[in-house]
């Protein structure tokens, strides 16, 4: 192995462990072919919640996840692990009444969906559907 590959793969290390969440509740090391809605899906972290707790490492489209980076999936005393994938056709009603919690709560603990229409919701996402708040 040369120098500079050795001197690359603990730059990125150090990067990666340099930039873990404080209070983290649960970490996931990313793998080729991961996008954000798989590793919600697979881990019970709503899309929301990944995105916003890995905010500076996620971008927007989630097109940026890096093989080997270390993610957090929840923090400390706000970690909704309680989650439904949403399906084509769903709409918050839906998803709520599936879950047994009012809609005020879905929104609640899920605050990327537009309040007024619920219109941005979209198949495979992952939204938390525990019977208590999550995000404050």
């Amino acid at each position: 192995m040369s120098f500079a590959f050795k001197f690359i793969a603990l730059v990125s290390l150090a990067t990666f462990v340099v930039s873990q969440v404080p209070n983290c509740a649960r970490n996931y090391t990313v793998v080729p072919g991961d996008v954000c809605n798989s590793i919600s899906a697979a881990h019970n972290v709503s899309t929301f919640q990944l995105a916003h707790v890995n905010a500076g490492k996620i971008d927007a489209a989630c097109d940026n996840l890096a093989v080997g980076e270390s993610l957090c999936l929840g923090i400390i005393g706000q970690d909704c692990n309680i989650t439904t994938v949403v399906n084509l056709g769903d709409t918050c009603q839906t998803v709520a009444t599936k879950a047994g919690i009012s809609t005020t709560l879905l929104l609640r603990n899920n605050p990327n969906i537009n309040k007024s229409t619920c219109a941005n919701i979209i198949a495979g996402q992952v939204m938390c559907t525990a019977k208590k708040v999550f995000v404050v």
